[in-house]
């Protein structure tokens, strides 16, 4: 058997990888994929990096962090098995001030999840059709039917944060939104659906770090819009209407819970336990999986293809 082989793909041969656990076997595994998302949470340049890390002297190290996060996506699997199962709907929605890590946390949630039951909603300013429309109308046909999960990058609550504060509705508009929105969500979860809310906070202090960054780094910045600079300008009122939403939308059918998110890998793991905590999943039954042997066909020969329909080996 080869060293590498991982024992979750091979579990009648997990005896003969002594002092090696699947979790091992399964960091070697992912360690380059994993890498590659991490290296968004450091600048591109040598200064920034050690500038965040003098900034975060108390953060995790990766290999805690990878521990600790695949555990949990090991455990999102099966909440997204359960889900699947027992045609439950669930819908979450992650909130909070510009870069202040929902991308982040929900990369980490869809990363090895089926994204046929996993899907991630992150839609455009509106059209102006649909501005015409009832303003929960462009949102409803996302929710999630049996045996799915929908994560909201920010969801209908732009009306209660950057909509009001931009001045793009108006103050009637918004009144209507906070009558409206506890009875919509209400009726959702009387509809079956879990609705889970997330509100990721940073300090001023932290937020501007982190536009520092984007600023400076090139691959991020696309993620910097004229309404994220304004949130800046704007921080004082984003924090009178963030108090005005939680006081008005704080329901017990769809209560708010708020991640601490100046240090980005601990509000990742704390959001991702804190969810499973919430759903009672429990293991489903799986058919056991059999690779069938493979046809073959002494006559069939494999034809040459043209070489210039092979996409160039450069690497």
């Amino acid at each position: 058997m080869p060293a590498d082989l991982p024992p979750v793909l091979a579990p009648e041969m997990s005896e003969e990888l002594p002092g090696r656990d699947w979790l091992a076997a399964e960091l070697a595994d992912t360690l380059d994929e994993e890498y590659e998302l991490e290296l968004e949470d450091v600048a591109i340049s040598e200064e920034i990096a050690r500038i965040y890390k003098d900034r975060h002297p108390d953060a995790l190290d990766r290999a805690t962090y990878m521990h600790a996060l695949i555990r949990l996506q090991s455990e999102l699997i099966k909440l997204q098995d359960w889900v699947q199962h027992s045609r439950e709907k669930v819908v979450v929605i992650f909130e909070g001030r510009d870069s202040a890590g929902k991308g982040g946390v929900i990369k980490r949630i869809a990363q090895r999840l089926n994204p046929r039951v996993v899907r991630t909603v992150a839609l455009p300013a509106p059209s102006d059709r649909e501005r015409s429309q009832w303003y929960f109308q462009r949102y409803v046909p996302h929710l999630p039917a049996g045996g799915e999960i929908v994560l909201f990058d920010r969801s209908w609550y732009n009306r209660a944060g950057v909509e009001r504060v931009i001045g793009f509705a108006s103050e009637e508009e918004v009144e209507q939104f906070f009558r409206d929105v506890p009875e919509f969500e209400r009726m959702l979860v009387r509809s079956g659906i879990r609705l889970v809310k997330y509100w990721f906070s940073i300090t001023d202090e932290e937020q501007q770090f982190r536009f520092l960054m984007r600023i400076h780094d090139p691959m991020k910045q696309w993620k910097l819009s004229p309404m994220d600079l304004q949130s800046r300008v704007r921080w004082e009122d984003y924090t009178k209407a963030k108090e005005d939403m939680m006081a008005r939308t704080n329901i017990p059918e769809a209560p708010w819970y708020i991640v601490e998110g100046n240090d980005k890998k601990r509000a990742r793991l704390n959001c991702i336990d804190h969810l499973l905590g919430l759903v009672p999943y429990k293991p489903v039954p799986h058919d056991e999986i059999l690779l069938p042997d493979r046809v073959f066909n002494p006559d069939y020969e494999r034809a040459v293809l043209p070489p210039e329909l092979y996409v160039p080996a450069k690497y």
